[in-house]
């Protein structure tokens, strides 16, 4: 799968948290790795993530299964590489899709969900995250959570959690 948006919206974080989950706490095998745009912050990044419970023989990704677009950049640099019948979830507020796309589109109010039940957009990634392992079933939420405790201060756990349960939801609600 790929993670794209822009930079500082933390999907290379979002990205190293579920290759973690994965890894540590799923029992699979997991590659991360990432680049950005021409600019560290406000350029388009994009973070690859191959999970897998097989080797992995190869740890870039090229056709990805799943493509998530944060940006209306990314999605316009990246949505031409999603595996035909894969899934593209994109962001309400920052991505008009374009219907020419073979994937199934998942166009989901994740940043709007945020702003409004937390009111902080910094866990938006964590949304997401929750959006992504609820539609595909990947990895478990409590593995998430796990690889969160390791990689975050423990006073924004609380708040991590709820954007991970609101992107859940979302997922859910998404995928029916």
């Amino acid at each position: 799968m790929v993670f794209s948006g822009s930079g500082g919206q933390g999907v290379i974080t979002a990205a190293i948290i579920l290759a973690e989950a994965a890894v540590l706490y799923d029992g699979l095998n997991a590659v991360q790795s990432q680049s950005y745009g021409a600019e560290a912050r406000g350029g388009a990044t994009r973070s690859d993530i191959i999970i897998s419970d097989t080797i992995i023989h190869y740890p870039k990704v090229i056709q990805p299964n799943v493509l998530v677009c944060l940006t209306q950049e990314a999605y316009n640099k990246f949505y031409s590489i999603i595996r035909p019948g894969g899934l593209l979830i994109s962001d309400t507020r920052y991505v008009q899709t374009e219907k020419k796309v073979d994937a199934q589109q998942k166009e989901i109010a994740m940043y709007e969900t945020v702003i409004a039940k937390i009111g902080k957009p910094i866990v938006f990634n964590i949304c997401m995250l929750g959006t992504v392992i609820a539609i595909t079933g990947l990895v478990n939420p409590e593995s998430i959570m796990k690889a969160l405790q390791h990689r975050i201060p423990a006073d924004f756990l609380d708040m991590n959690r709820k954007a991970l349960d609101m992107g859940i939801k979302l997922g859910e609600t998404a995928k029916n």
